[in-house]
């Protein structure tokens, strides 16, 4: 085996790859309706505050724990503090648990694609019914799964560079570049004005201190899940990144692709809705029922629907496919390291145990509907452990070890190897002390006050 450690072999590289993690599924399912349902404009500005605050304080803690370790994310929190070295093993069950689940939803994507593509688009929609008999099949739903899977695994197969780096040079720029096609046909739509300024403008209307507390609870918890944090990933892709690259303004970087394409699905979703439901925004679901049910409705009464659909669901799947890449890549970083051998032994014991878990999910909606987990199907149960419980108690963990244990000089020493200063070091060193944990506290609690 080469124990070399694989870089990315260029500051852009790392940047489109990172963003490629963060812009998934989250950015276009959930930012849109969460913008809508919290006063338009109003979630867009609180997004954007936490974004360049929370959000940067947090990645680039885990970025810069991944480059000065230079080990995937066990090894990483052991070496920051041998105390804390569970830390880095209750951080790898996160990727281990969304993966094969992410690349379930993935197969449902490549479907949808598959049904545009030949023409076939007009047979999704309806009530709902074209989804639900897809999924509540076991054949069809593991041949997209498998392919899905195939593809994710093909690419990190190659490597970081030959792989990792090469592809997301491709498909970020043309994931930008249909983003901004889409809305730009969406929003020139009759009617789609209205949408546009529900969207984009603040709606004060019964706009109560609760409601704003509210609104901050959900743009925080959308910024957590969509930036990739505390799933491993951005310590594991920080533990390629090379040495004389901006840790700083790789993070600023980031930040604003991720940022930019949520507010774009959200000029693409928002007004599409709207002109169809002629105003009525209690039709803006989230998740699954947006992505598979309202929007194929959408493009069905859409001049050029047929065209349109298909270039969303391209868009689609691309954001899928570039977050399963760095999910499966984090545990293959973490076989590898840990067994002591090499990507492609690694990638094939990956591979096999999102086969077996993701079967799991793929029969918890058809043979295995009528099992149950505390009430959840067995999807949705491993989406709402992870996103839920694990991955806040990670984060929460994390700013107690860099902020009290090891200390942010930790951090700052790291940054200082590509920079001159760590320019924003007050602003890090107060949300990771002290807002950060708050932070992590409401989101782990929000699930549990919301249900009561």
């Amino acid at each position: 085996m080469d124990n070399k450690k694989e870089n990315f072999g260029s500051r852009l590289g790392f940047v489109l790859a990172a963003a490629g993690s963060a812009v998934g599924l989250g950015n276009i399912w959930r930012f849109p309706y969460l913008a809508a349902k919290y006063g338009g404009g109003i979630f867009l500005l609180v997004y954007l505050a936490l974004a360049v605050t929370f959000g940067f304080a947090l990645m680039i803690t885990e970025i810069a724990i991944g480059r000065k370790t230079g080990k995937s994310v066990i090894g990483a929190y052991k070496s920051v503090n041998k105390n804390f070295s569970p830390l880095g093993w209750i951080a790898s069950v996160v990727p281990v648990i969304i993966t094969p689940y992410y690349c379930v939803i993935g197969g449902w994507v490549l479907k949808y694609l598959t049904a545009y593509v030949s023409g076939n688009g007009s047979s999704a929609a309806g009530d709902g019914s074209y989804f639900t008999s897809f999924i509540g099949k076991a054949g069809e739903p593991t041949l997209f799964f498998a392919i899905f899977t195939l593809l994710t695994a093909a690419v990190v197969l190659l490597g970081v560079q030959k792989g990792i780096e090469k592809i997301s040079k491709i498909l970020m720029p043309a994931l930008v570049i249909l983003t901004i096609v889409i809305a730009i046909y969406t929003i020139t739509l009759d009617g789609a004005g209205e949408g546009v300024k529900y969207y984009i403008l603040p709606n004060f209307k019964g706009f109560t201190l609760v409601k704003f507390l509210k609104t901050l609870a959900a743009a925080m918890g959308q910024l957590f899940y969509s930036m990739s944090l505390a799933m491993g990933i951005m310590v594991t892709y920080g533990s390629y990144m090379r040495k004389e690259d901006s840790l700083e303004g790789s993070v600023r970087n980031i930040e604003i692709f991720d940022t930019a394409i949520a507010f774009l699905a959200g000029l693409i979703i928002v007004p599409a809705v709207f002109v169809f439901s002629g105003g009525n925004a209690e039709t803006l679901n989230a998740g699954p029922s947006l992505m598979f049910i309202t929007l194929p409705n959408v493009f069905d009464t859409m001049k050029g629907g047929h065209i349109i659909g298909t270039a969303f669901f391209v868009l689609v799947a691309l954001a899928a496919l570039t977050s399963s890449i760095s999910l499966m890549e984090t545990v293959v970083s973490i076989v590898s390291e840990k067994m002591g051998i090499g990507r492609k032994k690694s990638c094939l014991l990956v591979v096999i145990c999102i086969a077996v878990l993701g079967m799991m999910s793929v029969l918890g909606y058809s043979v295995w509907e009528s099992f149950t987990i505390f009430g959840y199907q067995i999807l949705d149960f491993f989406d709402f452990i992870s996103n839920n419980i694990i991955m806040p108690v990670v984060a929460l963990l994390t700013c107690i070890l860099i902020g009290y244990v090891a200390k942010t000089k930790y951090i700052e020493d790291e940054i200082l190897v590509s920079q001159e200063r760590f320019k924003a070091y007050g602003l890090f060193k107060i949300m990771i002390k002290y807002v950060c944990p708050v932070c992590m506290v409401i989101i782990l609690l929000t699930p549990f006050v919301t249900s009561l």
